[in-house]
């Protein structure tokens, strides 16, 4: 039976520890202040910022909402990011996704300043990522690692699987993965055998975005099976992409959903806006 890798327990530990880097700074008369581009009237992303800001408010960050209609001009979301990127005040933002069609979020994420980006998203930060230079991470992958390393669980030389390849997800954990000394394949919709690749993980990192896809079949006997995708049911509740009662009983050890990943990434969203206004007042 599978340990439970309580992501709730360890973003509580991150959060006091921001907390606590958050009062430093303010002891030496510096605020921390993250800001967010929010655009449309979607209910999950209104939702998201909601929760973020209450994230703010118990850790002492200052938080501020720039809210724009659906139909908002490309010049108005480019004024604000620029705005923020001047703005002294402001420790880091991001731009909650998705945003409507008509916008394309690469380009005006790419404009967020590499110091500001609390998302880690923009693509010279990624670039950063891939070169191990100095950058903020993203926060999902990010949070998969300090899971990993807060419940000792050794990174070094295991063979690392991560199923999907997306920007926000898959592609970071595998560099992260790396940066740890694991062996990584990266897995996706056109790799051959896919429960056969995932089978032969220590490590196997389930980022793929289909509900309860992931069964027995695809964990080796002992696996570290980390579920990154959350759907809603009809009724309210979420799943994962792991069928976890499945799985719970060939795993050593797991994260739920929810209570795995998803509080962990908030949290590194606040770890990212203290680092980066740590890097502000250094500069």
């Amino acid at each position: 039976m599978a340990r439970i890798l309580d992501g709730k327990a360890i973003a509580a530990d991150v959060r006091a520890e921001v907390a606590e880097g958050v009062r430093g700074l303010r002891l030496d008369g510096r605020e921390v202040r993250l800001d967010v581009i929010l655009v449309g009237e979607d209910p999950a992303s209104i939702t998201y910022v909601r929760n973020k800001q209450k994230d703010c408010a118990e850790v002492g960050i200052e938080s501020q909402v720039h809210r724009f209609p659906e139909d908002v001009a490309w010049e108005e979301l480019e004024a604000i990011i620029e705005l923020l990127n001047e703005d002294d005040e402001v420790s880091g933002f991001f731009m909650q996704l998705p945003i409507p069609a008509h916008l394309d979020p690469l380009t005006l994420i790419s404009r967020i300043r590499l110091d500001k980006d609390v998302d880690g998203l923009n693509p010279e930060s990624a670039g950063r990522l891939a070169m191990g230079l100095p950058a903020l991470m993203p926060c999902t992958p990010h949070g998969v690692i300090q899971i990993l390393r807060r419940s000792d669980i050794a990174l070094e030389g295991t063979e690392a699987v991560v199923l999907g390849r997306s920007n926000l997800v898959g592609k970071p954990m595998a560099q992260l993965l790396l940066r740890e000394n694991a062996t990584v394949t990266v897995c996706h919709s056109r790799t051959k055998d896919l429960a056969g690749a995932a089978s032969r993980a220590d490590i196997l990192i389930v980022a793929l975005g289909r509900q309860e896809m992931v069964g027995a079949e695809y964990v080796k006997e002992g696996a570290v099976v980390i579920d990154v995708g959350i759907h809603r049911k009809d009724d309210g509740g979420l799943l994962g992409d792991v069928r976890f009662a499945e799985v719970e009983e060939k795993a050593s050890a797991m994260t739920p959903v929810p209570g795995g990943v998803g509080p962990m990434t908030r949290a590194m969203l606040l770890h990212n806006t203290l680092q980066a206004a740590r890097a502000g007042k250094e500069g």
